[in-house]
C-alpha cells in the first residue's frame, strides 16, 4: 500500500511552499524544501538560492540540508519538497539515508524519484496544485532560467 499524506506531511509541505515563495520574490527559482519529525516539526528550511549566490549546487533541498547542520537522526526525518528531486538532490537525500520524502509535484518536472525509491526512500507524492501552478508559470515565464536550473545545455 503506498503511503498517504499526513498532518505532518502538509505542516511540513506548507513550509516548503513559503520557502518557494520566497526565493519567487527574490527572483530566484520557486523551489522550497522542509525537513522535519513525522509530526510535522519542521527542522530545517531552505529555498533554491542559485540565482540569488550564483552557487550551482543551491537547490532546495541542498540547502535545507546545509541548514539542518551535522545529525544522526535522518533515517527517521521526512524531506518535503515543493518539486520533484533532480538527480542532485535526489543523491543528497540517498547520502543522507533520509527515510521519507513528499514530493509537491512531478508534473512539471520528474526528477529521479525511481533513484530515490530503489534505495529505500518512502515517497508520498502530495500533487499539490499550488506547487503546479507555481511551477508552471515560472517554466512559462523563465524558460531558459528553468533550463539552466535542470542542467539543459542550450539549443
Amino acid at each position: 500500500m503506498p503511503d498517504t499524506l499526513t498532518e505532518g506531511d502538509r505542516h511540513l509541505l506548507d513550509a516548503a511552499i513559503a520557502q518557494a515563495e520566497k526565493s519567487r520574490r527574490e527572483g530566484g527559482i520557486p523551489i522550497g524544501a522542509a525537513l522535519g519529525t513525522g509530526d510535522g516539526t519542521v527542522l530545517a528550511v531552505g529555498h533554491n538560492l542559485r540565482v540569488q549566490t550564483g552557487d550551482t549546487t543551491a537547490h532546495a533541498e541542498t540547502v535545507c540540508l546545509r541548514h539542518a547542520g551535522r545529525r544522526r537522526d535522518w533515517p527517521a526525518l521526512t524531506l518535503a519538497t515543493t518539486l520533484s528531486p533532480c538527480a542532485m538532490c535526489a543523491g543528497a537525500t540517498v547520502l543522507h539515508q533520509i527515510g521519507r520524502v513528499v514530493i509537491g509535484e512531478h508534473q512539471n518536472y520528474l526528477g529521479r524519484e525511481d533513484w530515490l525509491a530503489a534505495e529505500g526512500a518512502r515517497l508520498i507524492l502530495a500533487d499539490d496544485e499550488r506547487c503546479k501552478i507555481m511551477m508552471a508559470e515560472f517554466i512559462l515565464q523563465h524558460p531558459e532560467l528553468w533550463a539552466e536550473d535542470i542542467g539543459e545545455p542550450h539549443a
